[in-house]
């Protein structure tokens, strides 16, 4: 089986076709460049980047998981991610389905040790987010507790909260205060997760 580039463009309005068109033209030539014609092109117009379903992307990524791609080119970044966790999610697959992933306005490429370092760096950065945003969940219930605030039970994620909590050193009481959840809950979750990793 073939296995195809595949091109990527997207604008955010309608009005903006001529930046579609410049996009697609951008893309075809560093494709003539390379000397590979057995390409597909897939075109978003008026797609917002923030929107989690965009109809020639999905088809894209649809053609990546089932092994038909070997390379993905867009660009740029902001054209083919809404987020920072979104791109590394994607070049996660990427590399998984042995997938090279170009961004011609970054001159990232991923079959490149540059690119590969640049990946790295994405990971990592996308990885900081995360902490980062954990340890603000923790300080903002923290803080409310202590200036009397009901905190009640929260709605989503309630096990990474309370693992979050374990590795500050909050006893099982303490952490099902603030998660909203009985002392044998906080416990549990916290024993079922060392499982897994042991």
């Amino acid at each position: 089986m073939s296995r195809h580039v595949c091109l990527y463009c997207r604008t955010s309005t309608d009005r903006q076709g001529s930046g579609l068109e410049s996009q697609e033209r951008a893309l075809r030539d560093y494709c003539k460049l390379k000397g590979e014609d057995n390409y597909l092109v897939f075109k978003d117009e008026g797609v917002s980047g923030t929107k989690e379903s965009r109809p020639a992307l999905n088809e894209m990524m649809a053609l990546v998981r089932s092994g038909e791609v070997k390379v993905v080119l867009v660009f740029s970044f902001s054209r083919f991610a809404r987020s920072t966790k979104h791109l590394v999610e994607a070049l996660d697959l990427f590399q998984s389905m042995g997938v090279e992933f170009v961004s011609i306005s970054e001159q990232i490429d991923t079959s490149s040790s540059i690119g590969k370092a640049v990946y790295t760096i994405i990971s990592a950065i996308s990885a900081l987010e995360r902490d980062l945003i954990s340890e603000r969940v923790v300080a903002g219930l923290v803080n409310a507790k202590a200036k009397g605030k009901e905190l009640g039970r929260p709605i989503t994620r309630r096990s990474k909260l309370i693992q979050a909590l374990h590795e500050k050193g909050y006893s099982y009481r303490e952490i099902a205060e603030l998660a909203g959840c009985s002392p044998s809950t906080a416990h549990r979750e916290i024993m079922g997760s060392k499982k897994q990793k042991s």
